[in-house]
């Protein structure tokens, strides 16, 4: 009797310890899991945070930082490497040209049937470049990028002559091409604006100067007669 005892005493106390281990083990992998938990969600929040930043850039500033990477990028793959300190205007134009191959714009040659038409009926085999109207937007972006990351503005290479001659030229060659003007509009005044348009298309009066003052008339008294 006392051995059946002492029997059930003992699987009694191997089944509590069994019973408390295993409640250990729950309660570890439970922590485990909140841990992992806590950690992903620490992860998930300096995403967010990084991209909230990101996205508290403007349109203006994202495309300007992406136009800087691509431009230091090109300078890195230049053979050979090409530090920004020695850039020139001759290197920017060579970058210029190294997008056209990029460019989604049609520009007719000459001996294409559709050169000077703004709206061509047919396709043609005429190269795509990049618009003028990208190109200028580019080296305005990239030269305030230069001067923003410490180099010196009176080097700046994106305001060169030649960069601004060829500009002008690709202008006026596009605008040849696919018949577009690219003149810029008068802008009002505010006076202007502020009167119908009656009166703006009226000559303005000339403002005449009035005539010098003449010298004063000189009085003439007759003389008196003699007694």
């Amino acid at each position: 009797m006392d051995l059946n005892n002492s029997n059930i005493t003992t699987t009694t106390t191997t089944m509590m310890t069994m019973i408390s281990s295993n409640s250990t083990s729950t309660n570890g992998s439970r922590t485990a899991t909140a841990a992992a938990a806590a950690a992903a969600a620490a992860t998930a929040s300096s995403s967010s945070s990084s991209n909230a930043t990101a996205s508290g850039l403007s349109r203006y500033e994202s495309q300007k930082r992406r136009d800087w990477n691509t431009f230091c990028q090109y300078l890195r793959n230049h053979r050979p490497p090409l530090a920004l300190s020695r850039c020139s205007g001759a290197h920017v134009l060579e970058f210029l040209r190294y997008l056209d191959q990029f460019g989604k714009t049609k520009v007719h040659i000459q001996t294409c049937p559709f050169f000077g038409h703004p709206n061509p009926p047919s396709p043609c085999p005429c190269p795509l470049r990049q618009a003028w109207g990208s190109l200028d937007a580019l080296i305005g972006r990239l030269r305030a990028a230069y001067e923003e990351n410490g180099c010196d503005p009176e080097a700046n290479p994106f305001g060169a002559r030649a960069v601004r001659l060829f500009l002008r030229e690709v202008r006026d060659l596009q605008s040849k091409a696919r018949g577009v003007s690219y003149s810029k509009k008068r802008k009002l005044t505010t006076s202007n604006i502020n009167k119908p348009a009656a009166l703006q298309m009226q000559p303005q009066p000339q403002v005449l100067c009035p005539p010098p003052p003449s010298s004063p008339a000189t009085t003439f008294f007759p003389p008196r007669p003699r007694n």
